[in-house]
């Protein structure tokens, strides 16, 4: 799973709406000039935090370092070092088993009796 996240608690206590963030909006036009499938996600679901969406963005595409598509996507998003081009924006790669560690989240009701607990 591929997934952006954007900083924005040095923006505390007035934080510029996610749409409004320039880089948010540079690689979402990126994105869709690219023919890239993307969609809103939120952080990882997590039973000790409540969070509120961020600007965050899954990515569709899959983490192959010979896949083109992926190719692109990583040098549009980092330099040749690593590092990201793009102030306060995360780049994250979660493999399949990490993300399938909170798989019970989606169970039916599970939230439900989360939130009657809390």
């Amino acid at each position: 799973m591929l997934y952006l996240e954007f900083e924005l608690a040095e923006q505390r206590p007035n934080p510029v709406p996610f749409d409004d963030i320039d880089s948010r909006r540079a690689i979402v036009e990126w994105l869709e000039a690219n023919h890239v499938e993307w969609t809103r996600c939120g952080h990882v679901a997590s039973t000790t935090v409540m969070r509120s969406y961020a600007g965050q963005i899954y990515i569709d595409v899959p983490y192959d370092v010979d896949d083109p598509t992926y190719q692109k996507l990583q040098q549009f998003l980092e330099f040749e070092d690593g590092t990201m081009r793009y102030d306060g924006v995360r780049f994250w790669i979660f493999p399949l088993d990490k993300a399938m560690e909170n798989a019970y989240h989606d169970e039916p009701g599970f939230w439900e009796r989360w939130a009657d607990n809390f």
